[in-house]
């Protein structure tokens, strides 16, 4: 019998995300909070629109539902093997976050089981569960966790968040469509089980680890406020290692459908950042410390912060030590030898038979640690499978066989390998015992044998385990530039575990080392140790989620996209689309209308190649321009020797060209110049700067116009472009700071233009002089797509304020695309822009007019 978490493999495989049905006789699930008085929030319905009530729910309950592969709980058949018993899992992260939560937060966890429970039994187990451990189990049919869990997980994403590419079949493994459908249909039984419990306007959802990266997209489709945190626990690769991933967007789009994204260290962040940039085009901001993604009006926190340790767990340990594995026993087996120490798990990364051969390398190169230096490595159980795992562990075999037959001597071997689960506490003696720990991973995530390792040899005053108890404490570490807890370890002999001779020389370094060094290096790493526990983590992140989220409540949002291109688009409240039927009807009622247009971006794509304007755009444009009530002007950036050509059927529109340095009214063939000087000798100032970066960055050029001279860095790499830019605005404002002109940057571009030249002062000057004709316009339209347009939607309320402009007057200041402008309508595309101007056309009078036309090129 099928579990009934089982859900439709093609419909998840085609981005269809149906929600399963309930069977009668339901078990009890945890309440939900009413969002509307009397109405139950809507969960049983799969639009992706069903947002939560916009009405806050009345009775607010702190909830946090923590969602991870597995719960934190041990299962084990009873002996007579009837039902199961239950436990928590000390050793489970996941348990030890709520330490970080607030005292009355009550938590919720979503995970699967470590066994397999029979479809029969999996009614009683969760209900077990949820009433003892509020813990809700998502039971996995077989065939989806291999090709989940083992398959997609472990072959593949895996190994390349690790940096190991599959170059061939037989090393890391092909992309298998068959395990993607797995993994979305494993995300989607995770994503039900939360769903069964969850409250979406008063619980926040932490959502943890690769297994799970495409859960946040599933969950935001039904509740589109939902308050939602992702943390990734291993490495995020660099852009050229992950954009070879077949679904690397989707995956980075699911992402971003959280509220905040939590990573270990800053390289990994900086990594997904890059991803974001070069796949999607986002890029971040920096303010006050904290990162953010613009994704669709949603701002996307990025949290830096690695995870700590219990340290309650640890110290509790540590008081016990002596009677679960004798520390003394330890200390005679090794009497007068010097223990170096590594704790790995079994997997091609931890770099186990690099930090062997290291062994071997200093013991040939330093004679005197011969009989003295033992390496005790703890090697847990593999969580994978593989032929790589295999050659990896025949290796390690042959390599701890070598050395000790070419070392050992009586009552000494130099390498000791422990092949079998080690509990804490046995874990516990063996650090203290030690003195040095060693980790040569060559790539992972966090790590916290270091952390473990410190708290251990400081020890708990006064307990059987800490020999010594007042004397000064040391430690030393040897430790992977690769790992995550690496920054944070600054008094540890940082190496690169693939240079195996200088890692040899670490370890010598490391066990000869005076005490007083030693002393000081463990006081420094105890400090951050003790300090940024797992509660200082989960603390930390928590009150980063709260804030990402704080305005969800106030912000109208709505999804949009199929698939995994679902997004929430939230927009501040006074922020919304433009309505064309609203437009149109204030449109007919407007006795002087005045409409300023944007060109690039606006009316024309900017992916568009040829910049010439369809005779669509023509012909819209001459219907406007032939009504008697409307001014119409394009105000563009681009020169007016195009702009002049290109709308010279257009008798009656107005062109303000090169953001307004020359301006050409209707009915008027001649061009006005609008700029305060005509003295262009900075140019020959800018140019050579300009030339400089140009030639040092690949794909960018120079466009000289007669007033002004523009970088483009558009079709450079994304990131250097960018870098070169920011460099360049400051190298020009340097260079220029004496000159009559402005020094701008907008959508890849950088502009050098004479001051007093904007599109504000040419739609002031357009409203003025419909003014001074006795023509005061009651109707304004004004679009544009970027930063110079700015000026025109902020000249326009100004221009109310000083009388230019009714206050009555009807104005729809309109940005092109979903971003933060002053603007209070927008339109998605050029294309929405278009219709909507032929709706105008549609409404219009034609009969020969005086018009004026504006329009804005990038």
């Amino acid at each position: 019998m099928m579990s009934r978490s089982y859900t439709n493999l093609l419909d998840l495989a085609s981005g269809n995300f149906p929600v399963m049905g309930r069977e009668r006789g339901e078990r009890k699930r945890l309440p939900r909070v009413m969002t509307v008085p009397g109405v139950i929030s809507e969960l049983d319905d799969d639009q992706a629109n069903s947002v939560s009530s916009d009405v806050q729910s009345s009775v607010a309950v702190d909830r946090v539902i923590i969602v991870a592969n597995q719960l934190p709980v041990k299962a084990k058949r009873r002996p007579d093997n009837v039902g199961w018993s239950f436990s928590w899992d000390e050793d489970s992260l996941f348990l030890h976050i709520k330490d970080g939560l607030p005292d009355d937060m009550e938590v919720i966890y979503v995970g699967s089981l470590r066994v397999e429970v029979d479809s029969s039994e999996q009614d009683d187990v969760s209900q077990l569960l949820l009433d003892r451990f509020k813990c809700v189990p998502a039971f996995l049919p077989p065939d989806i966790l291999a090709k989940y869990y083992h398959g997609f997980c472990k072959q593949h994403l895996w190994p390349l968040f690790h940096y190991m590419l599959p170059f061939s079949a037989s090393h890391g493994g092909r992309f298998d469509r068959s395990w993607w459908e797995a993994y979305v249909a494993a995300n989607k039984i995770f994503s039900q089980k939360v769903i069964e419990v969850i409250n979406p306007d008063d619980d926040y959802v932490w959502i943890h680890d690769y297994h799970l990266m495409v859960l946040p997209t599933i969950l935001r489709r039904r509740f589109n406020r939902l308050r939602m945190g992702f943390f990734l626990h291993s490495p995020f690769p660099s852009s050229e290692i992950y954009r070879t991933l077949p679904l690397r967007e989707e995956i980075l789009k699911a992402l971003l459908n959280a509220d905040l994204i939590g990573f270990h260290t800053f390289d990994y962040a900086r990594h997904f950042l890059s991803c974001c940039s070069r796949m999607l085009g986002l890029e971040y901001q920096s303010k006050r410390g904290y990162i953010g993604l613009e994704y669709f009006g949603r701002t996307v926190g990025i949290k830096i912060m690695p995870v700590g340790i219990h340290m309650g767990q640890i110290e509790s340990v540590l008081k016990f030590a002596d009677k679960e594995w004798r520390l003394e026993e330890l200390k005679q087996q090794f009497a007068g030898q010097t223990v170096l120490l590594g704790v790995d798990d079994m997997d091609i990364f931890k770099g186990v038979n690099l930090k062997l051969l290291a062994m071997e390398q200093m013991l040939n190169q330093h004679p005197k640690w011969r009989g003295r230096a033992v390496l005790v490595q703890i090697a847990n159980p593999a969580r994978g499978k593989g032929k790589d795992l295999e050659e990896i562990q025949a290796e390690i075999q042959a390599s701890c066989k070598r050395i000790n037959d070419n070392f050992r001597q009586p009552g000494y071997e130099p390498i000791i390998f422990i092949d079998r689960p080690v509990s804490l506490s046995e874990r516990a003696a063996y650090y203290t015992a030690a003195e040095c720990v060693v980790v040569t991973a060559v790539r992972d995530g966090m790590n916290l044998t270091p952390y473990e390792y410190i708290v251990c040899r400081q020890g708990i005053p006064g307990s059987e385990s800490t020999s010594d108890s007042n004397s000064p404490k040391k430690s030393m570490i040897v430790v992977s530039e690769f790992i995550g807890c690496s920054p944070s370890l600054s008094g540890a002999i940082r190496v690169n575990p693939w240079n195996v001779e200088a890692t040899a020389e670490a370890l010598h370094e490391a066990i000869s080392m005076q005490d007083a060094e030693k002393q000081l290096r463990h006081e420094k790493h105890y400090k951050y140790v003790s300090t940024h526990d797992v509660a200082y983590w989960s603390r930390s992140f928590f009150q980063d989620l709260e804030r990402t989220c704080k305005d969800h409540f106030r912000r109208r949002c709505w999804g949009i996209g199929l698939s995994f291109g679902f997004r929430v688009v939230a927009l501040d409240p006074n922020f919304r689309k433009l309505s064309i039927d609203d437009i149109v009807s204030d449109y007919s009622r407007a006795k002087n209308r005045a409409i300023l247009l944007d060109y690039d971006g606006t009316v024309m794509p900017q992916t568009t190649i040829s910049k010439i304007p369809s005779q669509e755009v023509i012909s819209i444009f001459n219907k406007l321009c032939s009504d008697v009530k409307n001014t119409v002007f394009l105000v563009s950036g681009r020169g007016r020797d195009s702009l002049g050509k290109w709308f010279s059927p257009c008798k009656n529109l107005g062109i303000a060209a090169e953001h307004g340095y020359y301006l050409r009214w209707p009915y008027d063939g001649e061009w006005e110049m609008c700029g305060q000087s005509n003295d262009f000798g900075w140019m020959q100032l800018a140019e050579p700067v300009m030339q400089l970066y140009t030639e040092s960055t690949d794909g960018s050029y120079i466009e000289n116009k007669e007033s002004a001279i523009v970088w483009h860095h558009r079709d450079a790499d994304p990131g250097f472009g960018s870098s070169q830019a920011k460099e360049m605005l400051e190298h020009l404002e340097s260079v220029l700071a004496n000159e009559p002109v402005a020094v701008k940057s907008g959508q890849f571009i950088v502009e050098v233009k004479p001051q007093g030249v904007s599109k504000g002062v040419v739609a002031e000057k357009i409203f003025a002089s419909m003014t001074e004709r006795g023509r005061q316009a009651d109707f304004v339209l004004c679009i544009g797509d970027d930063r110079s347009d700015e000026d025109m939607f902020e000249i326009i309320g100004d221009a109310m304020n000083s009388g230019v402009l009714s206050s009555n007057t009807s104005v729809y200041a309109c940005t092109v695309g979903q971003k933060p402008s002053k603007a209070k309508y927008y339109l998605d595309d050029t294309s929405e822009v278009i219709m909507m101007l032929e709706a105008l056309a549609d409404a219009s009078d034609s009969v020969p007019s005086s018009v004026a036309f504006t329009e804005s090129s990038d």
